[in-house]
């Protein structure tokens, strides 16, 4: 069990129900350089794909517990977290059982706060608690909503970037009013950008345009190396920490801690 902190736990929903927006990838990398700035940092994988808890080294087919069983059996939260290799970073894991719990929840009572009170208990010991939310607007995402404090959206920048993004945002909105009243936007993501393309730019502008005080400055490129490090079971930073992809994810998780100071003390003022 480790020791209590002082700070408040962050919890930080990535969302977007479009899939290969590097949302997952985001969530990895984010951890990892938060963790490598001192910070303690827990992972939630909500996505049956299981790919975060791939991504981080994990073996799925030989886990002994994962979220599925805290959602549904009822097991404590803590008794499923699995460490990493990068120290401050832990993940609770998903495998393809979890699928199941979309239909299975439907007949739950507050089935929509389930994985809000299971990080109760566990909040204390983490500075930041990620949840990657799986690519769709069910159930489970609306569990991470309802239990983050913010929503983090990656947006990739091609022609269909803002497909259904007034989707997930009208989901915030209903989620605001219904269950989770105090759940903030931190801010957009522009993920897989190529700044030789006109494309690129003008999707970057046209972000820009919808959400223009919560577009990140830090922009993630399309990286080879990015794409890389998942099937190594590491992040970019163990992988290849001198990348562009790396650099990029390093400045952002600075740029997170400063936009959560910044909520936290508008907030308490």
């Amino acid at each position: 069990m480790r020791e209590k902190v002082a700070q408040q736990t962050k919890v930080l929903a990535l969302a977007n129900q479009k899939g290969g927006v590097g949302k997952t990838t985001t969530t990895i990398n984010l951890g990892a350089y938060l963790a490598a700035a001192g910070q303690r940092v827990l992972i939630v994988d909500l996505d049956p794909q299981g790919n975060t808890s791939s991504g981080l080294g994990l073996v799925t087919s030989k886990l002994h517990g994962d979220l599925y069983d805290v959602l549904m059996e009822d097991v404590a939260i803590a008794a499923v977290v699995q460490e990493t290799i990068t120290k401050g970073l832990a993940v609770v894991p998903a495998s393809p059982i979890l699928a199941a719990a979309e239909v299975e929840m439907v007949a739950v009572p507050q089935r929509e706060f389930k994985l809000k009170k299971a990080l109760e208990n566990i909040k204390g010991e983490y500075d930041y608690i990620l949840i990657d939310c799986p690519p769709s607007l069910g159930i489970l995402t609306v569990n991470g909503l309802v239990a983050a404090d913010e929503i983090i959206i990656p947006v990739q920048a091609e022609f269909y970037a803002l497909e259904g993004l007034g989707h997930l945002v009208q989901t915030v909105q209903r989620v605001r009013r219904g269950l989770n009243p105090k759940l903030g936007l931190l801010g957009v993501l522009l993920t897989m950008h190529n700044g030789r393309t006109t494309l690129s730019t003008q999707v970057h502008e046209e972000v820009r345009r919808h959400f223009p005080d919560k577009l990140f400055e830090t922009v993630i490129p399309r990286n080879v190396r990015l794409a890389e490090a998942p099937s190594h079971g590491v992040s970019i930073m163990q992988y290849d920490g001198w990348s562009k992809g790396a650099r990029s994810y390093k400045a952002l998780a600075k740029e997170v801690q400063k936009r959560v100071k910044q909520a936290e003390r508008v907030t308490t003022t």
